[in-house]
């Protein structure tokens, strides 16, 4: 008995199936791309978010010691007669006569 030796033949493609080929590839190609660029706009989303929320710590910061230094303005200053007069709260209007 003698052995014989099988060789594989490369088939002919077709160009309807190199065509395919090369689609599948780019398939390919273009979903890892699409992969790592939901990964940067993810990245950017959260950078974003971040110095936004620090932009608004800052600004609520500053609103807050703008209201301390008003404050201790505040106070700093005597509280008068005249003062005190003034932030009571007016009386009730009293009618005296209807205009006939």
């Amino acid at each position: 008995m003698t052995k014989e030796t099988v060789v594989k033949v490369a088939k002919a493609k077709t160009e309807l199936q190199t065509e395919l080929a090369t689609a599948r590839a780019a398939l390919k190609a273009n979903k890892v791309l699409v992969v790592e660029l939901t990964a940067k706009v993810r990245a950017e989303k959260v950078a974003n978010a971040e110095a936004k929320a620090k932009a608004s710590a800052e600004r609520k910061e500053k609103a807050i010691a703008k209201a301390k230094a008003r404050l201790e303005k505040l106070l700093e200053k005597p509280v008068g007669a005249a003062a005190r007069k003034a932030a009571k709260k007016p009386s009730k209007v009293v009618i005296t006569k209807v205009a006939a």
